[in-house]
């Protein structure tokens, strides 16, 4: 049983990711895993119920990711773009971030999705924040003032870099990325 209801996670997901929340139906998902409606309504009984489940795993898929950049050996100057990579290459060529596919279809939500969603985003721009300060406090990005601005200009370059891959393909993406990396250690000073 709780197979089929992260079965419909992951469907829903997969749907925010290519056409955004607004463009599913419970019926196109029964369809999809050949089961009844109200098999789905079984486990979420409205849409805002799946909707809120999906918040908490792409709460949890960021949790993690911030966890595993953490634990993992690499010299803190290499964390905040390998976080973000780490997010964007779960995002296939035909797909958009979900967080921003949700963000795009926010005034359409249900308020406990709204809040879900502004957390979600909080907490993205938080954690890359986080890694950033990290490496002001060693000194090494001595010339950024505000923490906080670099990671909305990083998370904002990559989505829409992202968006405009489903268009034009990889070699945008791959640009903006690169160009990224310059902006960003550009800012390093070795210590």
């Amino acid at each position: 049983m709780e197979n089929r209801k992260s079965q419909i996670i992951e469907l829903a997901l997969r749907n925010i990711r290519e056409k955004g929340y607004l463009s599913f139906s419970y019926d196109d998902l029964a369809k999809e895993l050949r089961v009844t409606k109200a098999s789905i309504h079984y486990h979420f009984e409205k849409k805002e119920d799946l909707g809120l489940a999906i918040c908490a795993k792409l709460r949890e898929g960021l949790e993690n990711s911030f966890i595993q950049i953490n634990e993992v050996q690499m010299d803190i100057e290499e964390k905040p773009l390998e976080f973000i990579l780490s997010r964007a290459n779960q995002i296939k060529i035909n797909e958009v971030c979900p967080i921003s596919s949700l963000q795009a279809d926010f005034h359409f939500l249900p308020t406990s999705m709204q809040e879900s969603v502004r957390q979600l985003s909080q907490m993205e721009i938080d954690y890359l924040k986080e890694l950033l300060d990290e490496l002001k406090k060693d000194g090494r990005l001595q010339q950024i003032q505000d923490t906080e601005a670099l990671a909305v200009l990083l998370i904002s370059s990559t989505k829409g870099a992202l968006q405009y891959r489903r268009v034009v393909g990889e070699g945008l993406y791959s640009t903006v990325f690169a160009q990224l990396k310059l902006l960003v250690n550009g800012n390093i000073e070795n210590s």
